[in-house]
């Protein structure tokens, strides 16, 4: 095997630190590659030359075939809640970590495969995916970014030339994606769950060197990193609200310690402002709805503080007493955020709670498209109101709301800052996935220019910024793509 050029190195360390979490695997080949979409921009920042990547070794490096010298795939071990319901051996059914990727300065990333082929944490599945599904994580991850929410990244889309059974047959395709890290909560469930404290604690200095070095300045190192984590994701979670996401399937397996966004598999934007959203098709008591991802992400950092319990305090009723009152932090944390963030989508350096309440009932009540209100809501700062008012039926009731608001004297070109004109609008991404699937790569290609630069509203693009139409939202379902 020979060794792709330039300075990158692809280590092994996780495998090597936690052998206990690693299975040695190989991606199953690939009949006929093609490259369908390369993040260029994300190859330049990890130092890969994007024309080797896009030449024949690159692409064999992008499905799992072209591996450096001295280092081997593997499937990382994890246990999970999957919709409440503890499942002890999940792990990386159709996934390999191919290694981590240390660019210029220093800080290494995850290179991570997803439809690679199966392994032995299958658990019956075939271990392979479609375009669709693999193009929706690329667009949707590099959209997130964009927005400045923390997230896994696309680096590649190859079509493997294999089909693919589902309700009917598809073309197949593999992910590439980087990653700060794929350590999750369920990592730690699965090490806890072995009983053995020594892998534990290695799993969790691990966690600590590679995302929250400042805890082992602590006192209670590990404490610090379960306090660390919970801020990091009533932050991401905070940021998930103030754009509509619904990521769909808030596992404890799909919950990083990092505080990166991981697992686009059912995820979709709220389109009409609707606290019970839900897309994902399983989801029918809706557990993970747009309303309860706070509530969510506290269970499962819940969770991850029951796995952490034995490093806390020697003894269990103290180490209980450390892990209740930092997961206390969580609900206040997350509310300051979001109280930051609606006041910036409103223009406001302090936004008053009871106005940002009435806002919130008025856009439920009225069924107003999220993303568009606060877009237009900018050119009611500079005193245009009706672009944003002929979202509403109860005319009375929004002006009178918008009298309050212009009273504070909101700063449109900040507004203009954070609500984005353009989201991977659920029918657009459909659309692109469903010609994708059929050959053409050009609507795929066209949604990704627009949801990359969001703020920026450009000649030709108003219809990525217009909502579904109605007999579409009425019905949209989202599904896992496994």
């Amino acid at each position: 095997m020979s060794t792709p050029p330039a300075t990158v190195t692809l280590s092994d360390h996780f495998a090597r630190a936690l052998p206990e979490l690693a299975l040695a695997w190989q991606a199953e080949p690939a009949p006929a590659p093609r490259l369908l979409a390369l993040n260029e921009r994300l190859a330049g920042e990890l130092g890969l030359d994007a024309a080797w990547l896009r030449g024949p070794e690159g692409v064999r490096l992008l499905v799992g075939e072209h591996v450096p010298e001295g280092v081997t795939p593997v499937a990382q071990a994890y246990a999970g809640h999957q919709f409440g319901h503890y499942a002890p051996r999940l792990g990386d059914g159709r996934a390999l970590l191919l290694g981590e990727v240390v660019h210029a300065e220093g800080t290494p990333r995850d290179l991570h495969l997803k439809g690679s082929g199966r392994t032995p944490f299958a658990r019956g599945g075939d271990g392979l995916a479609a375009v669709g599904p693999m193009l929706r994580e690329y667009v949707v991850s590099e959209a997130m970014h964009a927005l400045g929410i923390r997230t896994t990244r696309a680096l590649a889309v190859v079509a493997t030339g294999r089909p693919v059974r589902r309700e009917t047959v598809l073309p197949g395709a593999v992910l590439a994606r980087v990653a700060a890290s794929h350590l999750r909560v369920g990592s730690f469930q699965y090490a806890r769950a072995t009983g053995d404290v020594d892998l534990l604690r290695r799993l969790a200095d691990h966690a600590i060197a590679r995302h929250h070095p400042a805890a082992a300045e602590a006192d209670n190192r590990y404490l610090a990193l379960f306090e660390a984590v919970v801020t990091a994701q009533a932050e991401l979670v905070a940021r998930w609200m103030l754009v509509g996401f619904v990521h769909g399937v808030m596992n404890t397996d799909n919950m990083t310690i990092s505080g990166e966004t991981i697992d686009y598999g059912p995820c979709a934007f709220m389109e009409a402002f609707d606290p019970a959203t839900v897309y994902s098709s399983i989801d029918h008591a809706g557990r993970y709805a747009y309303v309860n991802q706070p509530r969510v992400a506290e269970w499962n950092l819940a969770r991850l503080a029951e796995a952490l319990l034995p490093l806390f305090a020697d003894d269990e009723e103290r180490g209980v007493a450390l892990a209740v009152e930092a997961l206390g932090t969580f609900r206040p944390q997350y509310n300051d955020v979001w109280s930051a963030g609606m006041a910036a989508k409103l223009g406001l350096a302090d936004a008053p709670a009871e106005l940002v309440d009435d806002l919130l009932t008025l856009l439920r009540d009225n069924r107003v498209d999220h993303t568009s209100f606060y877009r237009r809501l900018g050119a009611a700062a500079r005193g245009d109101t009706e672009p944003a008012r002929e979202l509403f039926l109860d005319l009375a009731a929004i002006d009178a709301w918008l009298a309050r608001w212009r009273a504070l004297s909101p700063d449109a070109d900040a507004m203009s800052r954070v609500n984005p004109a353009y989201i991977p609008r659920n029918h657009l991404v459909e659309e692109a996935l469903a010609a994708a699937t059929d050959g053409d790569l050009g609507p795929f290609e066209r949604l990704l220019d627009a949801v990359t630069a969001p703020y920026d509203e450009r000649p030709g693009l108003d219809h990525f910024a217009d909502p579904a139409p109605d007999h579409f939202a009425a019905s949209y379902q989202t599904f896992c793509g496994t």
